[in-house]
This record gives C-alpha cells, sequence and structure tokens, in this order.
C-alpha cells in the first residue's frame, strides 16, 4: 500500500476518531484535540502498522493511548460555573428524549475509564469484539468482561428502582 492511499483510509477514519474522542473526554475541543494527536501520531508513525489487522483498530488504539496518557499526566483542573452564563442559557429544555440522552450521557461519565471505552467502542462506533479488544489491546475475554460490567451499571443507574409496593388488608 503505498502512501498517499494509506493517508486516504487514514482520513476516511477522521468521523470515527472524533466521535469517539468526544465521548472519551466528554468535551468538544479536547475530543479534537486528542483526534489530532492521535491522526498527526498515525501519520508520523505510519511505517510501524505491520498491516496485520485493520488499519481501525490500530488508529483507535492509538488515541486510546493518547487518551489514557493525557488522562495521567494532566491534573484535575476545577471550573467554576460563571453565574452570568448561567441566567443567560435560558430555560432548560423538557423533552423526554434530551433529558434521556443526558441521563445516558451522565451515567458514561460514571463508569470507570476502562469500561466506557470498551462500551463506546462496540456501541458507538460498532466495532466488532475482536477489533474493539484489539483497539485497547486487551484479550477479548477482558473485553467483554468490561462491556458487561458497563452495561449493567448502566442498567442501575437509568432503571429506577422498583418502588415496593405495601399489601393493604
Amino acid at each position: 500500500m503505498d502512501k498517499p492511499d494509506l493517508e486516504w483510509q487514514i482520513a476516511r477514519e477522521t468521523p470515527h476518531l472524533r466521535r469517539y474522542g468526544h465521548a472519551l473526554t466528554g468535551n468538544r475541543d479536547d475530543g479534537d484535540d486528542l483526534t489530532q494527536a492521535c491522526l498527526e501520531r498515525a501519520l508520523r508513525k505510519r511505517a510501524l502498522w505491520k498491516r496485520r489487522g485493520s488499519l481501525r483498530s490500530w488508529l483507535f488504539r492509538i488515541q486510546y493511548t493518547l487518551y489514557v496518557e493525557r488522562k495521567r499526566t494532566r491534573k484535575r483542573e476545577v471550573s467554576m460555573p460563571d453565574p452570568a452564563l448561567s441566567e443567560a442559557q435560558g430555560t432548560p429544555a423538557r423533552q423526554d428524549q434530551l433529558l434521556t440522552c443526558r441521563s445516558v450521557v451522565e451515567a458514561l461519565d460514571t463508569l470507570p475509564d476502562d469500561q466506557r471505552a470498551a462500551l463506546l467502542l462496540v456501541a458507538l462506533e460498532d466495532m466488532s469484539y475482536d477489533d474493539a479488544a484489539a483497539a485497547l489491546g486487551i484479550p477479548i475475554g477482558t473485553l467483554r468482561s468490561r462491556i458487561w460490567r458497563a452495561r449493567e451499571s448502566l442498567r442501575k443507574c437509568l432503571v429506577p428502582a422498583q418502588a415496593k409496593l405495601k399489601r393493604v388488608k
């Protein structure tokens, strides 16, 4: 495979990488930065791709590795909300779908990073278990375990506890 063909294939994966980057970081700007760093590293290190397995898995592995590296080195930033901004935002939306989406995003944010990364690759990026395991550099059994635990955690967060009814005589 020649250089322009590989660059074209890498460029074809950019929308998927951006979506995964946004989902991992929870922020559009940070996700775009992560994706840009991933693409830059992939193009710079393209000679290291051994052409075994899928190019997509290789790219997602680079992106996840960069995410983990950044998370380790970056200290938690505490941001204080600006009261002027909150007043200017207006009333919150009342659509059920929007609230459900927010609940899912908030529930995803509570998951451990390894579980969230595995679930997002399979559910959001529609990767096969084999490709997702290769992208994360873990055995397929570990991937399946992480996905199962993530789904169980989401079920517990999103399905309200059944109200216990008292029997009245």
